[in-house]
């Protein structure tokens, strides 16, 4: 469900708060872990980079999750941030 009054959560924010401050792990550790740049890891983590299938793929090994969980949180929050201004009619059948 989409939330109507707030944005979802950036799965970066999720990321540093709910697996890597706990884990006390570094953005540069959890790189070199996965084998990626770090630019991938704090972008992501500063919500200036989605997640993408990929990277998905990869948290979801290192963290025991699902790679739906990380597409999930990134569809939600995306889909409120680029909700249209505009509002279109609904197409009606006709005959």
């Amino acid at each position: 469900m989409i939330p109507r009054h707030r944005t979802p959560t950036h799965p970066g924010e999720i990321l540093l708060e709910e697996f890597l401050e706990p884990l006390g792990m570094t953005q540069l550790a959890l790189a070199e872990h996965l084998g990626v740049p770090l630019q991938r890891i704090n972008g992501i983590v500063r919500g200036r980079r989605a997640v993408s299938p990929e990277t998905a793929w990869l948290l979801a090994g290192a963290f025991g999750t699902t790679p739906e969980f990380w597409l999930s949180l990134q569809a939600a929050h995306d889909l409120v941030k680029s909700r249209p201004r505009r509002r279109v009619k609904p197409i009606r059948r006709v005959g």
